[in-house]
């Protein structure tokens, strides 16, 4: 096993720099440049002061040096500055990690909570009514687009009712609260991003769960079971459901990108400062550095959650071994 985690590790490194490769020449052939930003907007600014902005920033050189010299930085991962004000990438980066690893530990604990016992409930009574009104409920959770639901959700709560924030992650006034106080503001800002966030992956997930559960339920071993006098529960939970779990280690795999790079959608819609309204304002500025520190963050985080996921195969099931 450990010498496969070598081998998946070594083989990750090209894919990496292909990804990396990609994603920079993608930034590099955008129409605009991202001293654009800075300059356009400034009647006082001259020529002569834009070219040298871009000497200063490197621009002017060609891609392949500049990809080179960036590459030689996030070595030593230094992701370099940010064009929009100057700051460290990295720093702005780390600043923005802890609201989106709060709001993403929530989300999986959420989705894990609630898809895992109505994924096996709805297999164990398939066909029933339950299960026929769940498949209905999950199809429509996964189709509504979350940024429609994010934005009713805030109409009926925030507007009309009035009973929970719809934007920021805490109130002006938080320094000024309790210790309860302050957690009860910090919940009442939580609540709807976390309840979109786990909406699709929690229909997709569940769908999952009772498509493993039906297979494994037709297996000899749980005949066997049964006829050893096994109750149902201890069968379906004992026996059933561990190994009904590949789909699941899968979905967590998966999860590991979205847990660091946070979401685009939800966290622009709500003002979540996370690391996805980060990258949605660099993507809107042109702001290189913090758009490639945030790509190489999320592909690194992907290729580790497949090797994290095949990893927790094996301790799933035994029958799985990798050489």
């Amino acid at each position: 096993m450990f010498q496969y985690i070598i081998k998946r590790l070594l083989y990750s490194i090209p894919i990496l720099l292909g990804i990396t490769v990609i994603t920079f020449a993608v930034m590099f052939f955008t129409p605009g440049k991202p001293t654009d930003m800075i300059t356009d907007f400034n009647t006082k600014v001259t020529s002569e002061s834009k070219e040298r902005l871009v000497k200063l920033y490197g621009l002017d050189k060609p891609v392949y040096v500049q990809y080179w010299n960036w590459l030689k930085r996030v070595a030593v991962l230094d992701f370099g500055s940010s064009f929009k004000d100057g700051r460290p990438a990295s720093q702005k980066i780390l600043e923005r990690l802890p609201a989106t690893l709060l709001l993403n530990i929530l989300s999986i604990i959420l989705m894990l909570l609630v898809a895992v016992p109505v994924g096996v409930y709805s297999a164990v009574r398939k066909y029933s009514v339950f299960d026929r009104t769940l498949t209905v409920i999950m199809f429509v959770c996964f189709s509504v687009p979350a940024f429609w639901v994010a934005l009713m959700l805030m109409i009926l709560f925030g507007l009309w009712l009035g009973w929970l924030p719809i934007s920021g992650m805490v109130s002006f006034t938080f320094q000024d609260m309790s210790f309860f106080g302050k957690v009860w503001d910090l919940a009442k800002h939580l609540i709807l991003p976390v309840f979109v966030s786990t909406l699709g992956s929690f229909a997709v997930l569940s769908r999952y769960i009772r498509s493993g559960m039906l297979d494994v339920l037709r297996q000899d071993y749980i005949k066997t079971a049964y006829a050893k006098g096994l109750s149902k529960r201890q069968v379906i939970f004992g026996h059933a459901l561990k190994n009904a779990l590949l789909p699941l280690i899968t979905i967590i795999g998966l999860s590991i990108p979205a847990l660091i790079g946070g979401s685009f959608i939800i966290e622009t819609v709500f003002s979540y400062p996370g690391m996805g309204r980060l990258g949605y304002d660099a993507i809107m500025a042109r702001d290189y550095p913090v758009i490639m520190g945030i790509g190489v963050i999320s592909a690194f985080l992907t290729l580790l959650g497949n090797i994290i996921a095949d990893v927790l195969y094996s301790a799933a099931d035994p029958r799985i071994r990798y050489k």
